[in-house]
């Protein structure tokens, strides 16, 4: 058995790290991936993918990215039950994200430039 997805698209918000209670850095980003083909009035369709960074990686992803860049991710889909208030029965799937790799920035910046940038915020 294998769970491994790979993914490439633009980040939807600006990418923001938090700490847990534990003291780990965690970070939630909406993945926005274009289908590869076409609907039936001739509009390439999204699927907005949620993704889970941990760590290193939300740190770095917070740092140099921002809204509309694009990036790769390699993950593992997770999915997860809950009840709602009404008593349902709720499903949560989401891509845990091992690795990501920055494709584009918003502008041609440097990684000086973009740290830069992301202080004087």
């Amino acid at each position: 058995m294998y769970n491994s997805v790979y993914l490439i698209g633009r980040l939807t918000t600006d990418p923001e790290a938090v700490k847990t209670e534990s003291g780990k850095k965690v970070m939630t980003i909406n993945l926005a991936v274009q289908r590869s083909y076409k609907n039936s009035d001739g509009i390439y369709e999204t699927d907005f993918i949620r993704c889970v960074l941990w760590e290193g990686i939300a740190t770095r992803t917070a740092e140099y990215c921002h809204k509309g860049d694009l990036i790769a991710i390699r993950g593992q889909i997770r999915t997860s039950t809950y009840e709602s208030t009404e008593k349902e029965k709720k499903y949560n799937t989401e891509v845990v994200v091992e690795k990501v790799s920055f494709l584009s920035t918003g502008s041609n910046s440097t990684s000086e430039e973009l740290k830069k940038n992301k202080n004087s915020k």
